[in-house]
């Protein structure tokens, strides 16, 4: 099985998850992260951060992300640890710029 560790912009944050699939989506510009990976517990260390991201793509089967939102795509031997992180200033990560219609 191919694992996947794919790491993305969303809502100013640096999400790092793990799945089995990778593939340009049908949508132009957009790639589809399907069979996401979580951690099944076997024992009663539970970390809440994996928790978290657990609840937060419940009951997805598949994701579809802009292009520009994609940092990196790795090809991993095992699964690691799914995380969220902040993006600071003195990072050297810039997320891809934005343009706000101004209002009328």
């Amino acid at each position: 099985m191919n694992i996947f560790r794919v790491s993305f912009h969303n809502q100013g944050k640096v999400y790092q998850l793990h799945a089995e699939s990778v593939s340009q989506a049908d949508l132009y510009g957009f790639i589809e992260i399907a069979g996401l990976l979580f951690d099944e517990h076997t024992s009663l260390v539970i970390d809440p951060a994996e928790e978290k991201l657990k609840a937060e793509f419940a009951h997805t089967s598949r994701i579809m992300l802009p292009m520009h939102a994609i940092i990196r795509i790795d090809e991993v031997e095992k699964r690691g640890q799914n995380m969220v992180f902040d993006v600071e200033d003195r990072s050297n990560v810039m997320p891809f710029p934005s343009f706000t219609p101004p209002d009328k």
